[in-house]
C-alpha cells in the first residue's frame, strides 16, 4: 500500500522541527497505549462510533484499553494529528496487537469472521510505527 506523505527533502528546513512536534504529544500517548495493550480504541464523545466498537468488544469478551479525545466542539486540532498520523480519516480508530484495522464496522467485521480472534492469539503486540522520519533514524 502506498500513501502520499509530503517527504522530509520536501519540508523546508527551518520549519522541519515544528512539523514534528505538531501535536506529538497526542500521538506518543496513542502510541505508548498501543505499546501496552492488545486492544485500543481511540474515540470522542458525542460519536456513536466508538461506542458501538466498546460495546463489540464488550460482547465479545476482549480487554481494550478506551482514550477519548474532546468531542464535535472540542479538541478536533489534536484528533487531527492522529487523522494524519494514521491516515484514517474517522473515528474510532481501533488498533489489535498495534495494527490499525480501521473503525467500528471493520471491528464488526473482524469480529463476525473470528479474525479478532486469531489475532488476538498470536504473539506479543509489536512495538508501534515511530513517527521519527527516516532520515533522523540512525
Amino acid at each position: 500500500m502506498g500513501r502520499s506523505i509530503l517527504d522530509e527533502s520536501h519540508i523546508h528546513p527551518a520549519i522541519r522541527d515544528r512539523v514534528a512536534a505538531h501535536h506529538a504529544g497526542i500521538v506518543r500517548e496513542v502510541q505508548a497505549a498501543i505499546a501496552e495493550n492488545a486492544v485500543v480504541v481511540v474515540g470522542m464523545s458525542m460519536n456513536p462510533f466508538p461506542r458501538k466498537a466498546r460495546r463489540l468488544l464488550d460482547a465479545a469478551h476482549v480487554p481494550y484499553r478506551y482514550l477519548e479525545y474532546g468531542s464535535y466542539l472540542s479538541q478536533w486540532r489534536r484528533r487531527n494529528a492522529l487523522k494524519m498520523w494514521t491516515g484514517w480519516p474517522t473515528f474510532p480508530m481501533v488498533f489489535v496487537n498495534g495494527v490499525l484495522v480501521g473503525g467500528a464496522n471493520d471491528l464488526a467485521a473482524l469480529v463476525g469472521s473470528r479474525e479478532l480472534e486469531r489475532m488476538l492469539s498470536q504473539a506479543s503486540p509489536p512495538t508501534p510505527p515511530s513517527d521519527t522520519p527516516p532520515s533522523a533514524r540512525r
